[in-house]
């Protein structure tokens, strides 16, 4: 496993919820969501590993204009999925 880093040495790097066949699974219990570090480097992950990304939200969960700007960029490398 290879580990980006900042300037002063320290790891950079983010973990999904959960990780099965071909999607990464990011669960957040929020209100609204805008497009975190976090979903960035997932999101960058996903594109270059070829996988999904599936953020699952409640459905009051409201997408801010960063997260839409996002998932319009990357096409269909992210998913919705309410509970």
């Amino acid at each position: 496993m290879t580990t980006t880093q900042t300037r002063h040495q320290v790891p950079r790097s983010t973990m999904a919820d959960a990780e099965k066949f071909n999607r990464l699974y990011l669960i957040k219990n929020v209100k609204a969501l805008r497009a975190t570090y976090q979903i960035r480097l997932l999101t960058y992950r996903a594109v270059t590993e070829g996988l999904k990304l599936v953020l699952k939200v409640p459905s009051a969960c409201e997408f801010q204009p960063s997260l839409l700007e996002l998932i319009k960029k990357t096409g269909n490398a992210i998913l919705r999925e309410d509970y």
